[in-house]
């Protein structure tokens, strides 16, 4: 199972998204500081994950997400992600 999910930054406010295969392992990675781009605004809080049967369906939802302007604009309406 492959994951796309959604982090919003305690710290921020803003928002982070990506996909990984074992979403608890990913959360603990960035909130500890073991991604060098998110380390600098950890901790986060996980707002939204969708699961997908393979990678490359999970790719392709995050591509989706790159590639439309609006698309995390709309997810974060969605998802009630507001920038406290």
């Amino acid at each position: 199972m492959y994951y796309f999910y959604l982090l919003k930054s305690e710290k921020t406010g803003n928002a982070y998204y990506g996909i990984t295969n074992d979403l608890q392992k990913r959360f603990y990675q960035h909130n500890h500081g073991l991604n060098q781009s998110t380390k600098p605004y950890a901790p986060y809080e996980l707002v939204y994950y969708e699961a997908y049967r393979s990678k490359a369906l999970a790719e392709d939802r995050e591509k989706k997400m790159k590639a439309h302007g609006k698309g995390l604009s709309e997810l974060k309406k969605r998802v009630a992600f507001d920038n406290d």
